[in-house]
């Protein structure tokens, strides 16, 4: 089971090549939304914002999100590390129920071309 500190670091990684991104992914990232990533098997809640390309994780609380950010993750801590390092497939992951994303319809649109 992936630690906080792990979970942590994959977000800091996606944000990082969120960052790196060109074309379209760069277009998609370029939201400016609150954003939470709720660990299951930690019971830990990140939230944050996407914005300018990045996410910015603002805190960490106990438990489930606290308030109903703009896009909504869900996932366990072993998975967030797997899609990350690109041995998850999200399309695959989300389908099996694996990770939970819920979004605006038209941000799903602009968040499709990042997974």
């Amino acid at each position: 089971m992936a630690t906080m500190a792990e979970c942590r670091s994959a977000l800091d990684t996606l944000s990082d090549n969120l960052a790196a991104a060109d074309g379209d992914v760069r277009g998609a990232a370029a939201l400016n939304r609150s954003l939470s990533c709720h660990i299951k098997d930690l019971d830990i809640t990140f939230t944050g914002r996407l914005a300018d390309g990045r996410i910015e994780v603002r805190d960490t609380l106990e438990g489930p999100p606290r308030e109903k950010a703009e896009i909504r993750l869900a996932m366990t801590g072993d998975d967030l590390v797997a899609l990350v390092d690109g041995d998850l497939n999200f399309a695959k992951a989300w389908a099996a129920g694996r990770v939970r994303l819920e979004a605006g319809f038209r941000d799903l649109l602009k968040l499709k071309s990042l997974l």
